[in-house]
């Protein structure tokens, strides 16, 4: 075989191999960067984030909230139906108190799921949501404050369970989800304060409601108010 045809062949396998490790270089990447989008809570696809921009840092309403500490359970009425949660006072007790005041007060009411992931968790708890108009900023918004995480070894991110959302460490405000499948590897970043007890099937209708390519609802999902039991 003539010497010329020799390098071109030899030429034609080094790039073919080259277009192989770089596409399998870059599928590898992929997969890393999206599961680094869980773990560290970025504005991804599959994270949990609350961009709240806090103006303190505290214990939260929970401070403040003894007249709701005997509150075991709520409901939170929506436009789909009522979703009924017992919280885990004893292990997350400040981040119970936080949830209960602040639906007392009537902050949630009004207030829509804003991100919805099917297969994943159901957002929700931010004031902006009122607003239509600030459809842009969604996701930013809270009470005021911030205040700490209350991770324990038994937090446990299972289905039916309902979790704060965040934008790193101790930054909990008043957005809120719920998990719609065993998400365990959020255990260690976002307080679970409580279950759901009634009403998984309403939790399952949302989760199947058509969204746009940011999550959101194409028809909104309304938190009307939470009944404190």
């Amino acid at each position: 075989m003539p010497k010329m045809y020799i390098i071109i062949i030899l030429v034609v396998v080094v790039a073919i191999a080259g277009t192989w490790i770089a596409l399998t270089h870059n599928k590898g990447a992929e997969k890393k960067v999206g599961d680094a989008g869980l773990v560290a809570n970025t504005t991804g696809s599959d994270a949990v984030t609350s961009s709240q921009t806090p103006t303190t840092q505290g214990q939260g309403a929970g401070a403040n909230a003894t007249a709701t500490q005997a509150v075991t359970s709520a409901t939170i009425h929506t436009n789909k139906g009522d979703v009924t949660l017992e919280f885990f006072g004893t292990d997350a007790p400040n981040t119970v108190a936080n949830f209960l005041k602040l639906a007392k007060d009537g902050f949630y009411d009004g207030t829509k799921f804003h991100r919805v992931i099917k297969g994943f968790m159901l957002q929700g708890g931010d004031p902006l949501t009122k607003d239509d108009s600030k459809m842009a900023m969604w996701g930013t918004g809270g009470p005021g404050y911030s205040f700490k995480d209350e991770i324990r070894a038994n937090n446990k991110n299972d289905v039916g369970t309902i979790s704060m959302a965040n934008s790193g460490p101790n930054t909990n405000g008043s957005q809120f989800f719920i998990n719609v499948a065993p998400n365990n590897f959020l255990d260690d970043k976002h307080t679970v304060f409580g279950r759901v007890t009634a009403g998984m099937d309403v939790v399952k209708a949302i989760e199947s409601t058509p969204t746009n390519s940011g999550d959101r609802p194409l028809d909104p999902i309304i938190i009307k108010s939470v009944t404190l039991n």
